[in-house]
């Protein structure tokens, strides 16, 4: 299971739901919230507030597109486009069930794309299916259970 987790959410409830969801599944030792985009890479990039953070980053990502001051495409983009963060795990969880913003995450190399439910059931699942994947238990790509979800392991990455 990841270590660290960086959940980038704006919206307070939902961030509630998650942390909770998270932490009843013990599926992180840490979890940090970034509420919008700049945030985000701040941390990501340990700058601002951040910059003394330690040097470790968190293992997965989990990031709404529809953020205030960044988006989560941009984040995205950001992480992807960064030699020290382009292997980082990437889960999109987003209200947004627009055929763009799928297809232009899966273009940017986002490891999953989930629409928001009720219960958080799916992104669990998805968490559970990326860990294994990290750790070389699966090699397939493989449905994650959801409609138009799949989990695809990373190219290993020189």
């Amino acid at each position: 299971m990841p270590d660290r987790i960086l959940l980038v959410e704006d919206d307070p409830n939902d961030v509630e739901l998650l942390l909770v969801a998270l932490e009843l599944n013990g599926l992180a030792k840490e979890i940090h919230v970034a509420r919008d985009g700049a945030e985000a890479l701040d941390y990501l990039f340990r700058q601002g507030e951040y910059q003394d953070r330690p040097a470790a980053h968190p293992s997965l990502v989990i990031l709404d597109l529809k953020l205030p001051k960044v988006d989560g495409m941009e984040v995205l983009a950001a992480i992807r486009a960064h030699p020290d963060l382009k292997k980082l795990r990437v889960i999109i969880f987003t209200s947004s069930r627009e055929e763009a913003d799928i297809l232009r995450s899966n273009a940017l190399g986002a490891d999953a794309y989930i629409v928001k439910a009720p219960g958080c059931a799916n992104l669990i699942d998805a968490i559970c299916k990326l860990a294994q994947l990290r750790h070389g238990q699966k090699h397939k790509e493989q449905d994650a259970g959801a409609p138009g979800l799949t989990l695809r392991p990373r190219p290993t990455l020189h």
